[in-house]
């Protein structure tokens, strides 16, 4: 018997590698190359070095880590939220010079969920709570990984190799990418796994369709008929890892239930797709009723489990925060429910209700609409030493940290979306709509939100597919493996100009990225808006 391939094309004739790619093309389930292997390894150990290289600088609480910081250690304490006795300006100095004994044995009220103040506790518990290095380093850990996940995810996507170490390397040299690498902010942490989430559907898109056709093959071997819908594909268990994924993307910060829905309409829409182009008649039925009911029931529940699983130390606990409430209200709040899921649900409104009306001005606060091309990027650290301090040796210094993407990638990126929408939606190309899904999940609901005070910082939640962007149009000048050999390299040239002009940019804003004391008139050559400052 002979087997049908196991990649189902695409519908309405379009090829399932589209032009964009560059040759030779790879089959996203072929072996890696030896030289794929060793180049992505190197970019990763390239942008691993980036981000440990001085983490500990500056050792003080930059930004929001005067929270996360000692809330990630409270976690590793007691399993939940403390308070700490006095304002961040008595308490940070204490706990820069090694005092850890601020907390009171009263629960604190918090706005957002315990995985990545338990990531942060963790890398504080090896190398001790008030060692910098200690508190950034899951930050570090998880950014570098990141830079091998997304050469990987891009790899399978664009099916190169060559797009794969690109895309790597593209965010190895990033600056919100890195920031956020070397500071201990929950944001990276929604990123990774938001991340993840997306290559493990990357990789059931591939088996899904896989497996359709392998089953498809098997119906006409035994001349069975397909049926209205098709065959059923059965439990997909890269779609049970992508809603572990979530739930702990979700389980960081709320803006993870974006990424779920957003990944969640990409994924059936996939499946829709695949019964589509294999023949099925009503493959828009079946779609939705063989994959994505099935996706939904499966998928949803999972990734509750991890979110509640996220939120163990604060059910074994008699004193975390709104912990007693269901018992001090028995008729309240459908009284049926265990008391320890009324309690967190009350506690979860409280959260929300808190976390949309901060609405307190801040100078560094920015509206979305300026978010893609930088407009206000948000400066997490600043000091102005003089001649003699902290190794200033003229009359005036600066040491910054300011999260600022590299701008040859984000700005490139604004004019690579308007690519990819063209691409998407009059060539049809899904890889185009699945880089747009990461952007649509990450950017477009904090729209909704303009009113309470919000940053450019969480766009670090979206930079893999911004990335993705710019390396989808980089595999556009370089083009396919079938045009002429001249054409090739004038494409390769141009490619490898903006990758090495990136690595220029980055290198050029770096001392102001890891707060390297630097002369001031050094700081105001790396202003390049007013905005910026």
């Amino acid at each position: 018997m002979d087997v049908p391939t196991a990649r189902v094309p695409d519908p309405a004739g379009v090829p399932d590698l589209p032009p964009a790619n560059p040759g030779p093309s790879v089959n996203p389930r072929s072996a890696m190359p030896l030289w794929g292997w060793l180049a992505i390894l190197a970019v990763t150990t390239f942008g691993g070095i980036l981000r440990f290289w001085h983490l500990d600088r500056p050792h003080t609480l930059v930004f929001d880590e005067t929270y996360y910081v000692k809330q990630g250690w409270s976690m590793i304490k007691a399993g939940y939220e403390l308070k700490w006795a006095g304002e961040g300006k008595v308490v940070d100095p204490k706990w820069v010079a090694g005092d850890t004994h601020i907390f009171t044995t009263d629960p604190d009220f918090v706005v957002h969920p315990p995985v990545g103040k338990w990531m942060i506790g963790a890398g504080e518990w090896i190398f001790g709570p008030t060692s910098s290095f200690g508190w950034r380093f899951s930050a570090a850990l998880i950014g570098t990984l990141s830079i091998l996940m997304l050469a990987l995810i891009a790899r399978r996507l664009f099916h190169s190799t060559l797009l794969g170490v690109t895309a790597a390397l593209l965010l190895a040299v990033d600056g919100e990418h890195y920031v956020h690498s070397r500071t201990g902010l929950l944001d990276i942490f929604v990123m990774f796994w938001a991340l993840a989430a997306f290559g493990c559907l990357l990789i059931d898109r591939d088996t899904g369709r896989q497996r359709l056709a392998l089953r498809i093959a098997d119906r006409q071997a035994q001349d069975r008929p397909l049926g209205r819908f098709g065959p059923g594909v059965g439990l997909r268990w890269w779609r049970v890892a992508a809603a572990v994924c979530l739930g702990l993307c979700i389980g960081t910060k709320w803006s993870g239930l974006y990424f779920a829905v957003v990944f969640g309409v990409m994924a059936i829409c996939w499946d829709v797709s695949a019964r589509r182009a294999a023949g099925i008649r009503h493959w828009l039925t079946g779609g939705l009723l063989r994959d994505g009911l099935l996706a939904v029931v499966v998928m949803a529940p999972v990734a509750l489990a991890v979110y509640l699983a996220s939120w163990t130390g604060w059910f074994l606990s008699d004193n975390a925060y709104d912990r007693r409430w269901a018992a001090d209200h028995p008729s309240a709040h459908f009284g049926w429910v265990p008391d320890s899921l009324r309690g967190l649900w009350f506690y979860h409104t409280q959260m929300y209700d808190s976390s949309i009306s901060i609405v307190t001005r801040h100078p560094f606060e920015s509206n979305p609409w300026s978010w893609i091309v930088m407009g206000r990027p948000t400066l997490l650290y600043f000091q102005s030493p003089t001649s003699g301090q902290q190794g200033c040796k003229v009359a005036q210094c600066s040491q910054a940290i300011i999260a600022l993407g590299n701008p040859l990638i984000w700005w490139g990126a604004t004019l690579a979306i308007g690519v990819l929408l063209f691409q998407w939606a009059l060539r049809r190309d899904w890889r185009a709509g699945a880089v747009l899904a990461g952007i649509v999940a990450g950017y477009l609901p904090w729209f909704l939100y303009q009113q309470r005070t919000i940053f450019n910082f969480y766009t670090i939640a979206f930079t893999p597919w911004i990335v993705l962007a710019v390396t989808y149009v980089l595999g556009m000048m370089l083009g396919p493996a079938r045009q002429s050999e001249q054409r090739r390299k004038r494409g390769a040239v141009a490619a490898g100009v903006v990758v090495v002009l990136a690595v220029i940019t980055f290198w050029f804003f770096l001392p102001v990225y890891s707060a390297q004391v630097i002369p001031q008139p050094s700081w105001s050559d790396r202003v390049w808006l007013p905005s910026w400052t």
